[in-house]
């Protein structure tokens, strides 16, 4: 009789698409897919970081799945994903029913993802950070950015066309940066000593490009395929969100005119906190851009609530930037420290959480709960 798996996964878009490569591997192997938990000889969590409320949830709910197995068979339990930033030692003492901890780079792509959905497929391009926000534990949780060769991208999407897929979303960190990664200094040893070192810009972790970049070859190589009849991507950055990306989704009406272009604060003092790489003025500038150049773009995005330092004219700078862009959408976040980053040593969490609530509940109702919505408009 087959062994079963079971696999819970938390977060973003990386770890659905991690989980499915996962899943993978588990039948390549001769396992069957579980219908719970409950009825699994292995169980696969796969974890999320970037807010403290992430890793809250997965270690709740390892809790109440360990209650909830007592009384039976015990099964394996496989903890994965961003929460291995704590470390093997630490996190079997903090979970010391947890059986096994698979780092997440070890999920590969030596097996064929078993896809949930049968027209929709997720494709991720690249994997970890160069980047040095502050505030961003990926870099700790995933590792420096490495992109995979395009060749192997293109093999992938080929496979799908063949068995009938015409979506597909491309995922990663930063997908615009996509083959232009440097190796660079190490997060670690700039932030032993954050006082001395000056952090660099993320725009000095990338190569520059000549003509066309590599992310624009690959969109155009992929556009090759008229089966896909839809083409998406997530998530992008602000500063290297270029002209030639710009004209790309312009010229073909198959790449989604949702972009989701995280800005994360509308203050110039808290984005420089930040190291975000971008002022106010240029994250509008791109906006409009945007809108004149796609004039149906529905803009997304991430923003942090309560980075330390911020205060309420901070706050009403983000409420007047959400108000102009008009977002179709934000994921908004009460800032919380994450381990090993610079804001976490060096910037203290200094806003009451309930005030953080209160800025955390203007942001959702301006944004989120706006039902009847003007057509976006270019900046004035």
């Amino acid at each position: 009789m087959s062994k079963k798996y079971y696999i819970h996964t938390f977060g973003c878009q990386m770890n659905k698409a991690d989980s499915e490569r996962i899943a993978g591997d588990y039948q390549s192997r001769g396992f069957k897919k579980a219908k719970s938990a409950a009825k699994a000889d292995e169980i696969v969590i796969n974890t999320c970081s970037v807010r403290q409320r992430a890793e809250d949830k997965a270690v709740g709910f390892l809790y109440n799945l360990k209650e909830n197995l007592k009384n039976k068979q015990k099964p394996k339990i496989i903890l994965t994903g961003c929460m291995i930033h704590h470390g093997e030692e630490k996190l079997l003492k903090m979970l010391p029913f947890v059986d096994e901890i698979l780092p997440i780079d070890e999920v590969g792509f030596n097996q064929e993802a078993i896809r949930r959905d049968k027209h929709h497929a997720w494709i991720p391009i690249s994997n970890g950070c160069n980047s040095f926000c502050t505030y961003c534990i990926v870099p700790f949780s995933r590792g420096r950015e490495v992109s995979r060769p395009m060749r192997d991208i293109l093999e992938e999407v080929e496979n799908l066309v063949e068995k009938g897929y015409f979506e597909i979303t491309l995922v990663g960190q930063n997908v615009n940066s996509y083959g232009l990664e440097k190796l660079g200094i190490g997060l670690r040893k700039i932030l032993m000593d954050g006082n001395k070192i000056k952090l660099p810009t993320n725009q000095s972790q990338y190569k520059t490009f000549k003509a066309k970049p590599p992310f624009v070859k690959l969109l155009e190589k992929i556009l090759e395929f008229k089966q896909i009849k839809k083409l998406r991507f997530l998530t992008s950055n602000p500063w290297d969100f270029s002209d030639q990306l710009i004209n790309c989704i312009a010229r073909n009406n198959r790449i989604d005119r949702f972009i989701y272009l995280p800005v994360q604060s509308g203050s110039n003092k808290i984005l420089k906190k930040m190291n975000r790489g971008y002022t106010r003025k240029q994250y509008l500038a791109l906006i409009n851009k945007i809108r004149i150049k796609i004039p149906k773009a529905e803009i997304g995005t991430d923003i942090i609530v309560g980075f330390p330092g911020e205060t309420e004219k901070d706050f009403q700078d983000t409420v007047k930037l959400a108000r102009k862009v008009d977002f179709k959408v934000a994921f908004v976040a009460q800032y919380s420290p994450r381990p090993h980053t610079f804001a976490s040593k060096h910037y203290p969490d200094n806003v009451p959480p309930k005030e953080k609530k209160r800025r955390w509940d203007i942001l959702e109702k301006l944004i989120n709960k706006k039902y009847l919505r003007a057509r976006p408009k270019v900046i004035k």
